[in-house]
């Protein structure tokens, strides 16, 4: 057992690492960097939506909960992040907050997302419980599905005000969020694969929520009939990202 412990702990970190692949951010200009940061954005929408429809809903619908629960979460997740940006500006108001440049959706990626990569810390534990073999399987999977989620995450922080260090190093401390997954998920034992049940829809709201409401409207900014078929073919290779993913894992 203490093996299996230490397979799946080296696995989440393994994954965690993967965040860093914005690192690739920080050898290019901070001005090329910025003109381009539209196309990324655009990524992020795609891979998020694909990630909520193609991933984390059907998903949901298969569990013992049912599909109209199931449903139900969806919304729940959709009325939990409205309500927090609602609180993040209603903070960044009172406090004067907004002279720092952070826009409220890059708070809100990270939440969500360290929410998505602890739900991922869980499902890896639950599946290195099955058998080693389940688990590698499941980590590999799980990796796959970061690198295009991370890069997009790490353009969403650029956009909302971080710097290129802060962002790579929020985007890191997020994804760290899969660990104490992993332990709660040995801590759970059976019992997490049904907490992973509950919270998947809500996750997959929280995405929908963000991408929807958040980039797409900054994405509308963008006037220039170039930039705008970039971005809908940006929008598109995130979403065939998460398709191509269904037949790797």
């Amino acid at each position: 057992m203490i093996t299996t412990y230490l397979y799946a702990f080296v696995s989440v970190v393994i994954v965690s690492l993967v965040s860093l692949v914005g690192v690739f951010a920080l050898s290019v200009k901070e001005e090329l960097l910025r003109k381009y940061l539209f196309i990324f954005i655009s990524l992020a929408v795609g891979a998020l939506l694909g990630d909520a429809f193609i991933h984390l809903i059907p998903e949901a619908f298969k569990s013992s909960v049912g599909e109209l629960f199931a449903s139900t979460l969806i919304i729940v997740g959709i009325l939990i992040f409205f309500i927090l940006e609602k609180f993040l500006h209603w903070h960044h108001h009172g406090e004067d907050q907004d002279e720092s440049g952070i826009h409220p959706a890059g708070q809100l990626i990270l939440i969500s997302d360290g929410v998505h990569n602890f739900i991922d810390g869980i499902i890896i534990g639950v599946s290195f419980l099955v058998s080693p073999h389940v688990g590698v399987a499941t980590t590999i999977a799980v990796i796959l599905h970061e690198i295009p989620q991370e890069i997009g995450d790490f353009a969403v922080l650029l956009h909302s005000g971080y710097t290129k260090s802060r962002a790579l190093w929020l985007n890191f401390l997020s994804a760290l969020f899969s660990i104490i997954g992993v332990f709660v998920a040995f801590l759970l034992g059976g019992i997490g694969e049904v907490f992973t049940i509950w919270i998947l829809p809500i996750a997959a709201g929280g995405f929908i929520y963000v991408s929807v409401a958040d980039l797409i409207p900054e994405l509308h900014k963008t006037k220039e009939m170039k930039h705008s078929l970039l971005q809908i073919i940006a929008v598109i290779a995130g979403v065939l990202a998460m398709v191509a993913l269904i037949y790797l894992e």
